[in-house]
């Protein structure tokens, strides 16, 4: 299958359902973090889809393996701020737990990627 564009990558579309799952489980956040950590969460979570997009749409692969590196910081990011999450009982084990399944797709899928990808000569 030709890769048309971002929307044709399956871990593009993993990054669109945790940005998904991390806005509906920010949600219960309190109301005082909409604009602290339910807020962070969310702009990392959309920062992964996002980053493979703009990579994938460049048309250099030494592009495109920078921007996968910035979404698997930007997984990162989520996964530590989940962890906070949890910590401050905004979470419970299950929805921590879970999330944590969300998150690990798409970083293998990633690492995969750019294990495919051609190395370019600086």
């Amino acid at each position: 299958m030709q890769i048309r564009n971002c929307r044709d990558l399956i871990v593009w579309q993993k990054g669109t359902v945790l940005a998904r799952d991390v806005y509906r489980l920010s949600r219960k956040f309190p109301a005082f973090e909409r604009h602290g950590l339910a807020g962070q969460v969310q702009r990392a979570a959309v920062s992964v889809p996002s980053n493979i997009a703009e990579g994938q749409a460049r048309k250099h692969t030494k592009e495109f393996r920078q921007f996968l590196f910035q979404a698997l910081g930007s997984l990162a990011e989520v996964d530590t701020q989940l962890c906070i999450a949890q910590a401050l009982d905004y979470l419970n084990l299950a929805e921590a737990e879970g999330m944590q399944d969300r998150i690990l797709e798409p970083r293998k899928m990633i690492h995969a990627l750019i294990a495919r990808l051609p190395r370019v000569k600086p």
